[in-house]
């Protein structure tokens, strides 16, 4: 009599349901290396309030974490309504040392359209000269119609040199023929060498 081969079902986890964030945030934690339960972990965090800036906090704390559970992230963050994403977080992305984060964190701040826009010009005319910068990168960065608009609003008001230098960075690339005599304006507005430097350097590269 031949013997009868028994074919065992496979196990499936059952995934669980997350009454708050925190057991998401827990189950994400207690899985690590296990990409699926932790897709689904990041998955339903984006769903409850303060989900977003918690995925933020996951990229931002652990900034060497492997690139597919990053872009897993960032693509939860991309996806999210823009009355809920978490902009003003996504922002501190583009300070991590990791350039491939960072540029997971630019591709997300486009993702937002013009949403961004209120927290560039927060930044630009707040009184932190850190912020105001870090507004310029991501203003550089991000590159929407009007970057180069505010930029020159910027320009024709700073006197910090180190801010009015990542913007006149910025304006090498952005800049138009019209925007060279608030340029050579700047030169007479901080004697330094450096910035005379820069400046010519800019206008070179406006002029082509």
């Amino acid at each position: 009599m031949a013997l009868m081969k028994k074919h065992t079902a496979p196990v499936v986890d059952e995934l669980p349901e997350f009454a708050a964030l925190e057991e998401a945030y827990e189950y994400y934690k207690a899985n690590d290396g296990e990409f699926d339960k932790q897709s689904y972990a990041i998955e339903q965090m984006a769903e409850f309030d303060g989900g977003g800036k918690m995925l933020v906090r996951l990229l931002v704390d652990n900034p060497f974490i492997y690139k597919d559970m990053a872009v897993n992230i960032a693509s939860q963050l991309s996806k999210m309504d823009r009355k809920r994403a978490p902009i003003e977080s996504v922002m501190e992305l583009l300070k991590v040392r990791n350039a491939y984060i960072r540029n997971l964190g630019i591709t997300t701040l486009q993702s937002y359209g013009d949403a961004i826009k209120y927290y560039i010009v927060k930044f630009l005319i707040g009184n932190d000269r850190d912020l105001r910068i870090f507004a310029i990168n991501v203003l550089g960065d991000v590159n929407f119609p009007e970057s180069r608009e505010m930029l020159v609003e910027l320009l024709e008001n700073e006197h910090d040199v180190n801010v009015a230098m990542t913007a006149v960075d910025y304006m090498a690339e952005i800049g138009e023929p019209q925007d060279i005599p608030l340029l050579e304006s700047i030169k007479g507005r901080f004697d330094d060498p450096y910035v005379a430097f820069a400046v010519d350097n800019a206008i070179r590269a406006i002029r082509g």
